[in-house]
């Protein structure tokens, strides 16, 4: 990943592709309901998510333009997911339709003082595979972002494989991050995708689950060993774990005040995007990628609390972050 290498120009630096979905938000509650029970909210948030739709929108935010390719349905939720897109810049040239299912939609519950709970339907992501890339890939992205890698049923880990091998032929930088439903065999897929990865980004529940493994440095080490060439493990407020050939750290978490977690992986994503291309240092990559990630949880919603690139400069330049070489 190399900031000197000639990359030839495409519509949009970076392509995100994989998942998109019309998410269903509530803010936090202060328990769950029980049966029978109805607790009023002041409103709950229809908002677009989905891994490539949310770091495609906060790249937007951040000043870059993405295309996505993904399917939605050919349905109310489907349009709205479009002209959310659209809205924010996204080239939706690649969003194709599916006259066949619906939309995928999440809804989320917020409980303050726990994890958020989701409950999802696959809908049109069900159809996407990584021939979808082709046309994408002809015109030589410099980051292509494949959003929630695992939970895709048809993208296959061969057929991926092949697109990221071509696509770091002609120079382009490969991202993957992945998305685990629950317990499952997932390991094998990734030992096929890894080798063809610059920058794999899982956080560290989903690691556990494909590894066995809580330690987010050996969970790091591991996903190196097995060919990524950049592995960034997330933690929540326990910050971040990076391992690569030229950097092995611990950054903690900016301290922000926090309402919903939703799309703060994704948003985490895109800052480490504008990171690469600019060909910051890693360690420079991490920190916007880190701002802009606890950004995105001071709001209701994937995408509404995200910084601009004037306002995440400026965090960056005004917070420490403790920084810790792992031995």
């Amino acid at each position: 990943m190399s900031p000197s290498t000639t990359i030839p120009k495409a519509t949009a630096p970076v392509v995100c592709a994989g998942l998109v979905v019309a998410d269903h938000v509530c803010p936090p509650l202060d328990h769950l309901p029980r049966p029978g029970e109805l607790i009023a909210v002041e409103k709950l948030v229809l908002n677009i998510g989905g891994g490539a739709a949310n770091t495609a929108v906060d790249l937007a935010r951040l000043g870059v333009t993405a295309a996505i390719c993904a399917r939605v349905g050919d349905d109310a939720f489907g349009r709205f997911a479009t002209e959310t897109l659209r809205g924010h810049g996204v080239d939706c040239t690649r969003l194709a339709l599916d006259p066949n299912r619906a939309t995928s939609q999440t809804l989320i519950v917020n409980v303050r003082g726990e994890d958020r709970r989701f409950i999802h339907s696959v809908g049109a992501n069900a159809g996407f595979v990584a021939a979808d890339l082709d046309g994408l890939l002809d015109r030589a992205p410099r980051v292509l972002h494949i959003g929630y890698f695992l939970i895709l049923p048809q993208l296959t880990a061969h057929e991926l494989a092949e697109r990221f091998q071509r696509a770091r032929s002609a120079g382009t930088i490969t991202l993957l991050d992945v998305a685990t439903p629950g317990p499952g065999a997932y390991l094998d897929r990734l030992k096929v995708v890894l080798p063809q990865t610059d920058l794999f980004v899982p956080n560290t529940d989903e690691a556990e689950l494909i590894l066995g493994e809580t330690d987010p440095v050996r969970q790091a080490r591991i996903f190196h060993d097995l060919g990524a060439r950049r592995v960034v493990v997330t933690c929540g407020e326990g910050g971040v774990v990076s391992v690569s050939e030229s950097l092995q750290v611990k950054l903690a978490a900016y301290s922000v005040p926090y309402v919903d977690g939703s799309g703060g992986g994704d948003a985490f994503n895109a800052g480490y995007i504008v990171g690469l291309l600019e060909g910051r240092p890693e360690i420079e990559c991490l920190k916007l990628a880190s701002a802009v990630g606890a950004s995105c949880v001071r709001a209701v919603g994937t995408t509404e609390g995200v910084f601009t690139r004037a306002e995440a400069e400026q965090f960056v330049a005004s917070h420490e972050l403790a920084i810790e070489p792992i031995r």
